[in-house]
C-alpha cells in the first residue's frame, strides 16, 4: 500500500500539470435548461454546504421559493444570507431537519404543510459517510437511518402535499458506490458486522431501491423520481474518513467543484420531458446504468415493506 501511495506520489507533479485536460474530460455533464421557476416551492435537505447549497443558489437564481432543511441552522442561515445576496431572491428560508431523528423529521414536516400550500420539488440531498458505528436517535445505524430511512420518512411526510401540487419532482441523491451496495435484511442495522465505507455504499443503493419503487407507486399521480450520482465532488462528506480526506487532497485538481457536483441534480430537477424515465439513475446530466442489485424489484419491494415497519407508517 505504501509503495502505490509512493508511486502515486511521485507522479503527482506531471497528473497535475495536465490536471485542467483531465478536469474538462471528466467534469460531466451541464444543466443548459432555461426553465424558470416563478412560483415554485422547492425544499432541500442538507443545502447549507456543497451540492445542496449549490443546487439551492441555482433554483432560488431561477426564481423558486427555496427551503434550507439542515441540522445546523446557523450554517444554514449564513449559506442563505449568501444565495439572497447572490441571487437577489429574499424568498430563501431555513428550516431545522435533523435526519437521525425522526420526531424532527415529524416536526419539520409538520411546519412546513401548515406554513406552505404547495411543493414542487423535493431534494433529498444530505447524507453521512465511512462514520464510526453509531444510531440515530431511534436506534438505526446511522447510514442507513440518515441516507435512506430519514428520506423515506420525509418523502412519505410530504407526498400528499406534492400529489396535490403536480406536477413535482422527487430527487434522491445517491452515489455510483451503489454498485458495492447490498441490502442485508438480516442485519440491517449493521449490528453482526459493520464496515463504514460499505455501511455507506448499502445506503447508497437503497437510495436507489427506493426512487424505483417510489416511481412504479407514483404512476398517474403527476409526482415523478430521479436517482442521481453527482460524481466525485469537494465536499464536507469525506470529513468523517482521514484516509478519503487524504485521497481528497492528492487529487483536488482532478475532483469536481459543489458547482460541477449539482448539475445532474439540477438536470433531474429542471430537465423538460424526463417524466417517461421516472425511476431511473443519472450521473453527467444523462440517464446511467444501474447495479443489476438496483434493478431487483423484489428487493426494492421489500426494503419499502421493511422501512414502513421501522417507522411504524402506512403508504396510501
Amino acid at each position: 500500500m505504501l509503495v502505490i501511495l509512493g508511486l502515486l506520489i511521485s507522479f503527482l507533479p506531471f497528473l497535475y500539470m495536465i490536471a485542467p485536460y483531465i478536469r474538462k474530460f471528466f467534469a460531466g455533464g451541464v444543466c443548459r435548461t432555461n426553465v424558470q421557476l416563478p412560483g415554485k416551492v422547492v425544499v432541500i435537505t442538507g443545502s447549507n454546504t456543497g451540492i445542496g447549497k449549490e443546487t439551492a443558489r441555482e433554483l432560488a437564481r431561477r426564481g423558486a421559493r427555496v427551503y434550507i432543511a439542515c441540522r445546523d441552522t446557523r450554517k444554514g442561515e449564513s449559506a442563505a444570507s449568501e444565495i439572497r445576496a447572490d441571487t437577489k431572491n429574499s424568498q430563501v428560508l431555513v428550516r431545522k431537519l435533523d435526519l437521525s431523528d425522526t420526531k424532527s423529521i415529524r416536526a419539520f414536516a409538520e411546519g412546513f404543510l401548515a406554513e406552505e400550500k404547495q411543493l414542487h420539488i423535493l431534494i433529498n440531498n444530505a447524507g453521512m459517510m465511512t462514520c464510526p458505528y453509531s444510531k440515530t436517535a431511534d436506534g438505526f445505524e446511522a447510514h442507513i437511518g440518515v441516507n435512506h430511512l430519514g428520506h423515506f420518512l420525509l418523502t412519505h411526510l410530504l407526498l400528499e402535499r406534492m400529489k396535490e401540487s403536480a406536477p413535482a419532482r422527487v430527487v434522491n441523491v445517491s452515489s455510483v458506490l451503489h454498485h458495492f451496495g447490498k441490502i442485508h435484511f438480516h442485519d440491517l442495522q449493521a449490528e453482526k458486522n459493520y464496515n463504514p465505507y460499505f455501511a455507506y455504499c448499502h445506503s447508497k443503493l437503497a437510495n436507489v431501491l427506493f426512487t424505483r419503487e417510489l416511481a412504479k407507486r407514483l404512476q398517474g399521480t403527476g409526482v415523478t423520481t430521479y436517482a442521481v450520482h453527482p460524481g466525485v465532488v469537494h465536499t464536507e462528506l469525506t470529513r468523517n474518513s482521514f484516509l478519503i480526506s487524504t485521497l481528497w487532497w492528492l487529487f483536488s485538481p482532478f475532483i469536481k467543484s459543489a458547482w460541477e457536483g449539482a448539475q445532474t441534480t439540477l438536470y433531474c430537477t429542471l430537465a423538460e420531458g424526463l417524466e417517461p424515465l421516472s425511476g431511473n439513475y443519472f450521473r453527467d446530466c444523462k440517464r446511467a446504468w444501474m447495479s443489476p442489485k438496483a434493478q431487483n424489484n423484489k428487493t426494492a419491494e421489500r426494503l419499502w415493506n421493511v422501512s414502513c415497519e421501522l417507522l411504524g407508517i402506512q403508504w396510501k
